[in-house]
């Protein structure tokens, strides 16, 4: 067990162990994983899962608990379950009609996984989606995401939002963040009771504004640090998207990848990184590339993550659809992420 300052050591939470010490990295899957799949983490040597469960019905304290033995068989650990219906939710962001009921929602999905055994969730305060501009090709014509503002729409679950106003109107930061700190009244509490903590993913992308609506606390550092400690609880923290800061640049979001992640950690709120990479920082469009393909010496990321003694997971994410199927691309990104935090841990004189 650890006892670190400067961290949230996920391996202190009661029933969370793993085998190697410092940077953690996971997979992710789905709740339909089979046991092929299962196998093939397991010869990847991922300790951990974020695992999405995509149909509602599911969303219970049994389905949870039925996960956890499954993959626990495999010797697989689950860090999230992802539940999209209290993850990006307009009702929330922007006070729409149903907000109650939505946060209601989001304090039962908390209490059962912490019943369940699973101590982190991964929350996404955006109230109109995931923008993006269809795909465009990469290295050796992969197929991967892009996004040219003048023509993105964004997107989560079944809805589309376009336009100048997505909603109807244009709202003010001051109704978001209260809005926000509505939220953070109502889930704390919930959160510290069920030993879960919540990491908060930026804005994707961290533009000012999207369809009427500002991206004022999540889509630069200043904002972050201000939601922080509106929060003011140490199981609220950061889910550090290294691929949406990269978008914004260092110029947009206010800090360098690094930078945030010593400040976060120093503050005991880095919880999980999504280690991805871009090949540019907007107002110029980009595209999403491999780990090794992209503007950012990701090296030093990973640097900066043992440096912090970073006691949480990492995981690839966006990954570019490659020749072969997914797991190419998986196995592509595992392997590299492994040979870096090898690399950091030998820079530094082993693991943190």
């Amino acid at each position: 067990m650890s006892n670190r300052p400067n961290q949230i050591p996920m391996r202190a939470v009661p029933g969370y162990y793993s085998s190697t010490e410092g940077i953690q990295i996971a997979i992710q899957t789905g709740a339909n994983a089979s046991d092929e799949d299962l196998q093939f983490f397991q010869q990847l040597g991922v300790e951990w899962a974020m695992v999405g469960v995509r149909e509602p019905e599911q969303h219970n304290l049994d389905f949870y608990k039925s996960l956890v033995k499954r993959f626990g068989e495999w010797g697989i650990k689950i860090y999230r379950v992802t539940n999209i219906s209290v993850h990006n939710v307009p009702e929330i962001t922007l006070n729409l009609p149903g907000r109650d009921e939505k946060v209601e929602e989001f304090k039962q999905f908390i209490r059962n996984i912490g019943a369940a055994g699973i101590y982190y969730n991964t929350y996404a305060h955006m109230g109109n989606g995931i923008w993006h501009s269809g795909r465009a090709e990469g290295r050796g014509g992969m197929d991967a995401r892009r996004l040219d503002i003048s023509d993105a729409v964004g997107r989560w679950g079944d809805k589309i939002y376009s336009g100048e106003l997505t909603h109807g109107r244009a709202y003010s930061e001051e109704e978001l963040w209260d809005n926000y700190a509505h939220l953070m009244r109502e889930i704390v509490p919930v959160a510290e009771e069920a030993g879960v903590r919540i990491g908060i993913h930026p804005d994707d992308p961290p533009v000012y504004p999207l369809g009427g609506i500002p991206r004022c606390m999540f889509g630069n550092f200043d904002g972050y640090k201000k939601a922080m400690e509106i929060a003011d609880s140490p199981n609220i923290g950061v889910c550090l998207c290294v691929g949406c800061w990269l978008e914004g640049g260092t110029v947009g979001m206010g800090n360098s990848p690094v930078d945030a992640i010593k400040h976060f950690a120093s503050k005991g709120q880095l919880f999980k990184v999504h280690f991805r990479n871009v090949s540019n920082p907007m107002p110029e469009p980009w595209v999403e590339t491999l780990i090794d393909d992209g503007y950012q010496n990701m090296y030093e990321v990973m640097k900066a993550l043992r440096e912090v003694k970073f006691d949480g997971c990492i995981i690839p994410d966006h990954i570019p659809n490659m020749l072969g199927g997914h797991r190419v691309g998986v196995a592509y990104s595992i392997a590299y992420m492994r040979a870096l935090v090898q690399a950091a841990n030998h820079e530094f004189g082993g693991p943190a």
